[in-house]
């Protein structure tokens, strides 16, 4: 689904970044640029989407008018992972860190045209779609990225060495989608994208979201304060809770995604839980809001695609779904960045091509934050 990058002179890669490297000592310097992040499952977005589906005429043209897509597929061409036709489904969900618009006054920092995929998840639909895995990938992770192809038709030389994030700065949604098919060898069936306004109003619309802190989270970047103990979260105060980054923890980005993780737990149970269709007016609210929040792939873009998307993930609820963050471990050279443990990420990418539960080895012994249980479901 990190809160806060690194400015432009500490990203691996560009100017200024190859000189010598030092380990530091002791606890981990805090970024010095924040960056504010979000997420919001596929599937949350888009059963809400399904919503919608009850209006006919003008409110279906509507709805299906808010809709964004891109087409990711010829931007890719060929040269992909092939389908694994297994019954099961693999799902990009990013949440970008764009300061355009309406997201300038909740992320902050200048809306200098660019953005990076501020959160970044697998979500591997099992057959059956009654369970499935989510993988974060941490956005500090220092990769490789392919040779690629924006929508636009622009191509974007490869590079060593830089950050995840990198990717959709340089080259949007379809430079993602390649970066993170080379990076695990699965291709990525489907790919959506929430913004900051959006998420916020989403959570607005649902009443907020119920959530249990077992330690204060006091966290002036992100606006949030929180004392331990039980909370309604309102819009706002979620988009801090999924930002947040030295509020909680030692202030990594791997901590911020275990609190992210725990928030949509808590988020798809509530969903789950909520009668909609006995109240039209919100049903439309919703409806109207999840639209015009998602960006999709082109086989996603109407609201009929959105609708048979969500009914086959209808029957997956919290306990069904496993979540985990890509194996990794703290560069040597700088604990602001995270490197790949090949081997154990192998593991995963290989239960996932088959189909298969992650297995609890592929996780044990790689680099975790120290945020978990810090948020629970109510």
């Amino acid at each position: 689904m990190s809160a806060e990058s690194t400015p432009e002179s500490g990203i691996p890669g560009s100017t200024g970044t190859r000189g010598p490297r030092h380990r530091a000592k002791g606890r981990r310097r805090k970024p010095r640029e924040q960056r504010k992040g979000l997420l919001i499952m596929a599937w949350t977005a888009a059963g809400i989407v399904v919503l919608g589906g009850t209006g006919a005429g003008y409110l279906y043209f509507k709805l299906n008018g808010n809709i964004k897509s891109v087409d990711i597929d010829q931007a890719l061409g060929t040269d992909r992972p092939e389908k694994v036709d297994n019954g099961s489904e693999n799902i990009l969900v990013l949440g970008s860190d764009t300061r355009a618009g309406s997201n300038k006054k909740l992320g902050g920092g200048a809306d200098d045209g660019s953005a990076r995929s501020d959160t970044a998840m697998i979500v591997h639909v099992y057959e059956g779609r009654k369970k499935a895995s989510v993988v974060s990938v941490p956005r500090d992770t220092l990769v490789d990225r392919p040779k690629c192809t924006d929508t636009k038709g622009d191509a974007h030389d490869a590079a060593s060495g830089v950050m995840f994030n990198e990717a959709y700065s340089t080259g949007g949604a379809a430079c993602t989608v390649k970066t993170v098919e080379s990076l695990t060898g699965i291709r990525m069936d489907h790919y959506l994208e929430v913004d900051f306004s959006g998420f916020q109003k989403l959570i607005d619309e649902l009443g907020g979201v119920e959530v249990t802190t077992t330690k204060d989270i006091n966290d002036p970047d992100s606006h949030l304060d929180l004392k331990a103990g039980p909370h309604r979260l309102t819009g706002k105060q979620a988009l801090g809770l999924v930002r947040t980054r030295h509020g909680v923890g030692d202030g990594s980005d791997l901590g911020r995604i275990q609190l992210q993780q725990a928030f949509i737990k808590a988020l798809i149970n509530q969903v789950k839980d909520i009668d909609l269709f006995g109240n039209p007016k919100r049903l439309y609210d919703l409806a109207n809001t999840a639209t015009n929040a998602v960006t999709t792939d082109s086989d996603l873009g109407t609201v009929n695609s959105l609708m048979s998307f969500a009914n086959g993930l209808k029957g997956i609820s919290a306990k069904n779904m496993t979540m985990v963050t890509m194996p990794v471990q703290y560069d040597p050279a700088d604990p602001n960045r995270v490197i790949v443990a090949e081997a154990k990420a192998k593991q995963v990418w290989t239960a996932l091509k088959n189909d298969k539960p992650i297995p609890k080895a592929a996780t044990k012994g790689t680099a975790t934050g120290d945020a978990q249980g810090v948020v629970t479901a109510s």
